[in-house]
């Protein structure tokens, strides 16, 4: 199964992790953000981390940089549409500032009909709806049937 997971970009190494945790039960995760690449430095270079206040102040570099954004926006709808499951990541409402990309991706996902998983708090309105399954913790959530192991055919 492909599962498509989502988080605010500073959480990205602790879902590398989870990414490992899936893989190891036959899932593949094919969710290019986590690879580290998606942000930009004031030089308007794909960078981890350190490129992320460069995208929020939106340095001089944007006008340069467009094409670059336009494609990590386009590599993560082709993730999410690609995915079979999403499971995303929340938090405490109102508790942090972030851009919001993960709320976009969330919002792709049940606008396509794809199964959703959250792990952590009910975040806003949305995470309400009954077809939405929530878990507190990620140790939960891997319980649920869909993230089980998957037989890999011989």
């Amino acid at each position: 199964m492909n599962i498509y997971l989502a988080a605010r970009y500073s959480r990205r190494e602790e879902l590398c992790r989870h990414k490992v945790d899936l893989e190891a039960r036959g899932h593949q995760v094919p969710a290019r953000w986590l690879l580290g690449a998606h942000q930009i430095d004031d030089k308007g270079l794909a960078l981890g981390a350190e490129g992320e206040a460069a995208v929020e102040r939106m340095s001089e570099a944007y006008a340069e940089t467009l094409a670059l954004r336009e494609k990590f926006a386009a590599d993560d709808f082709e993730d999410v549409f690609y995915a079979d499951l999403m499971v995303a990541f929340t938090e405490q409402p109102r508790a942090s500032s972030s851009r919001g990309g993960r709320h976009v991706e969330f919002g792709l996902a049940l606008g396509m009909g794809k199964p959703i998983i959250i792990v952590g708090p009910r975040e806003n309105i949305f995470c309400c709806l009954p077809e939405i399954t929530v878990y507190p913790t990620w140790e939960a959530a891997l319980a649920d049937r869909r993230l089980s192991h998957v037989e890999v055919p011989a």
